[in-house]
């Protein structure tokens, strides 16, 4: 049986959550997980942060040799503001794992918490805590490192699956329109 190493990211301008896993079949073995910071930096230096993200999202790629990656999908939240600085990590997030060469998945958090907790309204400890007995942790992990760790666990679950899926109908891949399943690249 293959083993698949699936790098989980979830973005964020001020932290951003990395997630390793292996998974083999239906097991799944932790690998690592932690988190990329930029509040070391001057909040108004946006380029300056985008580039530690970028570079960031790079050395884990190199280091863990993920074969996919999947990334949390962003949404239009109250403030206006806060969703474009957040659009522009996750840009500098995914244009890493791409300019690697490595296959991106989309989801959003409602699917990942939905895959891991049984429910999309899961609350972020309710994460924490099926993400540490998913892949039998010691301890909690992170917030964002959970977060993480939690769209790993999604791909690990349902990639295959919409894989299957795209292959086998020629609506299921679209450029506009994508379906509620999530998006693949």
């Amino acid at each position: 049986m293959t083993t698949v190493r699936i790098l989980g990211i979830d973005p964020g301008l001020q932290t951003t959550g990395f997630g390793v896993v292996d998974a083999t079949g239906h097991a799944l073995t932790y690998v690592a997980s932690g988190t990329i910071t930029t509040t070391h930096l001057d909040r108004g230096n946006l380029p300056a942060r985008l580039k530690v993200l970028f570079d960031g999202i790079a050395q884990v790629k190199q280091r863990y040799q993920p074969d996919v990656a999947a990334v949390e999908i962003v949404f239009v939240n109250v403030n206006p503001q806060a969703t474009l600085l957040l659009g522009q990590a996750r840009g500098a997030c995914v244009t890493a794992l791409v300019s690697c060469d490595l296959a991106v998945a989309e989801y959003t958090a409602l699917q990942m918490k939905q895959a891991v907790a049984g429910h999309g309204k899961a609350a972020k400890a309710q994460v924490q805590e099926m993400v540490k007995r998913l892949l039998k942790l010691p301890g909690l992990p992170g917030k964002d490192a959970a977060d993480a760790l939690g769209l790993a666990i999604t791909h690990a679950h349902v990639g295959a699956a919409m894989n299957r899926i795209a292959q086998a109908t020629s609506t299921a891949r679209k450029i506009s329109g994508m379906y509620k399943g999530g998006r693949t690249y």
